[in-house]
């Protein structure tokens, strides 16, 4: 097999970088607890995975480049770590919602159907 033009090899670390950037800057700032646009990111990383796997494309049938196979490991490992940050994040929102949600609930309820008025009205 031919060896892949470094000219390529380098245009696809260019790519995994900027991507790197991204899922870093998102994993940070969710960290922080920064007021995040999750939407923003979101699109930020598919534009960028698109434009990373077009060009793994024209890398098919040659051998990988140890470089490239690493840069792609460590890309690897912090989309793991986005992954669990998010995880958190979201959970973090469900929680909060669930509560709010559960706070407007006891709020309009005039506690007519509220198991502990029933069951004190029965012992009455």
């Amino acid at each position: 097999m031919s060896q892949i033009p470094s000219v390529i090899t380098s245009t696809v670390e260019l790519s995994i970088e900027r991507l790197e950037d991204i899922v870093e800057q998102e994993t940070n700032a969710l960290r922080e607890r920064k007021v995040v646009n999750l939407k923003d990111f979101n699109d930020r990383k598919s534009q960028a995975l698109l434009e990373l796997m077009r060009l793994m494309r024209t890398l098919q049938g040659g051998p990988p480049s140890p470089s490239l196979a690493a840069r792609v490991a460590v890309l690897k490992s912090k989309l793991a770590v986005n992954q669990a940050v998010l995880q958190l994040h979201l959970e973090a929102v469900r929680e909060v919602s669930n509560s709010l949600a559960d706070a407007i609930r006891n709020s309009d309820s005039d506690g007519t159907y509220t198991p502990a008025i029933s069951a004190s009205a029965r012992r009455a």
